[in-house]
């Protein structure tokens, strides 16, 4: 790819109509997000429009990192490729677009006005890849989690929006909805992070907190070779268990939603929390196994968290 194909010198002319925008957009986020596609499908039109094009622009903003093509790339064409992109969406939001997935991104704007700051936050993590392959310590791992992940659910909020209940209860009363839906994205992105550490080892990244590796006696040298021993059980425990902490500081921030974003985002929630018992069950051996929930298993939970979604 062409970095300077990213920002075209002018707008397009030749934009697609926005039902086929919108359209792409739905093939894109379920093709490459099952899990989540499933839980759009159950909000109303609007919200699962906007949330596609919200997707498929994180997607294309990931993918300008981490793709085969992008492996192969000097460091400085992809700290070129990021300006370009930071620049193309600061004129998205200025009503400036450049094909169908701009304008899907700017329906969803107009629908639900979105604060640029975490769209750019995300595109500081992705610049974060470009020198770190290592985190020393949970918090230097927290910081990238917010900026790759807990930025979607930022963004997301918006979309979903409150419950008229959460305004009128008094200032005291009131968490802060924002907080939680952070942790939904950085629970997200730990539960990435362990699903996917046999393929981050082979582009020599390890998310791991280093300070992890010590603590339970596990070499870095361990990790590359894919060994599973007793010491990699217990790291791996150690890690779930911290995920599904930040899963359920999440879960209070839900029950704050409108009433018609409730039950999708608990019917993601518990489906990608469910991936962490899948690794489970695997033996913790990400190396050779990847975890990931059945699609009866998806089907069978919707009910659940549809019950879930009802209590206050």
């Amino acid at each position: 790819m062409n970095p300077e194909l990213l920002l075209p010198d002018q707008p397009s002319s030749h934009l697609p109509d926005l039902e086929t925008a919108i359209e792409a957009c739905r093939r894109e986020t379920k093709r490459w997000a099952k899990t989540f596609y499933l839980g759009t499908l159950l909000m109303p039109p609007a919200k699962r429009r906007a949330i596609w094009a919200i997707y498929v622009w994180c997607r294309r903003t990931d993918q300008l990192m981490d793709s085969k093509e992008a492996e192969s790339q000097p460091r400085e064409v992809l700290a070129r490729r990021l300006d370009l992109w930071e620049q193309r969406t600061r004129r998205v939001f200025k009503g400036e677009l450049f094909d169908g997935p701009d304008l899907a991104l700017w329906d969803c704007l107009q629908n639900f006005p979105q604060n640029i700051s975490p769209f750019l936050d995300q595109l500081e993590g992705q610049r974060m890849d470009l020198t770190l392959l290592r985190y020393p310590t949970f918090e230097d791992l927290k910081l990238y989690c917010y900026r790759v992940a807990g930025t979607v659910g930022l963004m997301s909020q918006v979309v979903m929006g409150v419950d008229a209940a959460f305004h009128s209860a008094p200032w005291s009363a009131r968490p802060d909805p924002s907080d939680h839906a952070v942790a939904l994205g950085i629970a997200n992105q730990l539960t990435n992070i362990l699903r996917d550490v046999g393929e981050d080892r082979g582009r020599s990244r390890i998310y791991l907190p280093q300070e992890d590796l010590r603590r339970f006696g596990y070499s870095e040298q361990e990790l590359m070779a894919g060994t599973v021993n007793d010491n990699w059980r217990a790291l791996m425990a150690f890690q779930l268990e911290r995920a599904r902490e930040w899963f359920r500081c999440s879960e209070q921030g839900v029950r704050l939603l409108s009433a018609d974003a409730r039950w999708p985002v608990w019917a993601s929630l518990r489906l990608y929390r469910a991936i962490l018992s899948a690794i489970e069950r695997n033996g913790y051996d990400v190396f050779n196994r990847r975890a990931y929930v059945p699609t009866p298993r998806k089907l069978l939970d919707l009910p659940i968290s549809f019950l879930i979604a009802q209590a206050r």
